[in-house]
């Protein structure tokens, strides 16, 4: 059985980061290997929460894996605490990352325009570092604005579809010439498009192919949709499937999933109900 190595927190309650990853990668025939960097009562998006950071931990799973002389077909890096997590997010990659190793990163730094709370300058600057070092990278949209320099608030002063479209994709370019990666930009969903139809899609680029997406939207933007999303991918692409096959197959499983969490009108914070949707994933 394959592998992943899933480096990022593991939040209670809001069905992200870990507790999205590992039932994902689970269903999909990939061994999910946590890596915790913290572990929190709930995601941070909760009015109130209680976490405990295992930056100074991490070391210790290394030095362990290694002795166990481990060795992982993925690694998947998600939600990350600070600066010098990150770093040991590299001292990982010297250990363990090879040629034959995907390695995706979700550069989660923020959404809708605003950063987390979590955000510094330097985290910014040593995400630019990291994503350089990935084969498939999923921001978001503010995310790619973040790592590119794109204004998010010009991007989305476009009065029309072409333009918007045409800055995003450019912006894509950008960090897929920067990185070598494979790029996925989630949440697209330009102004215009949203008041008049009413959908949110996601941007592929690979090489000189773009590919465009769209699905039906409800307006809400609830947690672990993009760890969801990144372990599927992830998941997809160590069973063999092509990353286009991939990026179809998590937009099916989350359209399917948010539909029937909005149906129940689950707050957004709780995340998606997605576990009886597993099986689309077989």
């Amino acid at each position: 059985m394959k592998k992943v190595a899933v480096i990022e927190d593991l939040s209670s309650f809001g069905k992200c980061s870990l507790t999205a990853a590992i039932p994902v990668l689970s269903v999909m025939g990939v061994q999910a290997c946590p890596l915790p960097t913290a572990v929190l009562s709930a995601q941070t998006e909760y009015p109130s929460f209680y976490y405990e950071d295992l930056t100074s931990k991490m070391k210790y799973f290394m030095e362990e894996w290694s002795k166990q002389q481990e060795s992982f077909d993925g690694i998947l890096t998600g939600f990350v605490m600070g600066r010098e997590q990150i770093e040991n997010i590299f001292h990982f990659l010297d250990e363990f990352y090879t040629k034959e190793t995907t390695l995706l990163v979700d550069p989660v730094m923020g959404d809708n325009g605003e950063v987390y709370k979590i955000f510094t300058g330097a985290l910014l600057e040593q995400m630019k570092e990291l994503v350089k070092c990935a084969d498939v990278i999923t921001p978001n949209v503010t995310e790619c604005c973040l790592l590119t320099g794109l204004s998010y608030e010009k991007l989305h002063s476009y009065s029309n579809e072409t333009d918007y479209f045409h800055a995003l994709e450019e912006a894509g370019h950008t960090l897929q010439h920067k990185t070598g990666a494979k790029v996925i930009i989630t949440g697209v969903n330009p102004t215009s498009m949203d008041a008049d139809k009413h959908l949110i899609g996601n941007i592929y680029l690979d090489g000189d192919k773009t590919f465009f997406n769209a699905m039906d939207y409800n307006g809400k933007s609830y947690s672990g949709t993009g760890d969801l999303f990144a372990s599927i991918i992830m998941g997809g692409l160590l069973r063999g499937d092509d990353l286009d096959k991939s990026v179809r197959l998590a937009e099916e499983f989350l359209t399917t999933a948010i539909n029937d969490t909005s149906l129940e009108q689950i707050p957004t914070i709780e995340g998606i109900h997605f576990e009886k949707y597993l099986r689309m994933l077989l």
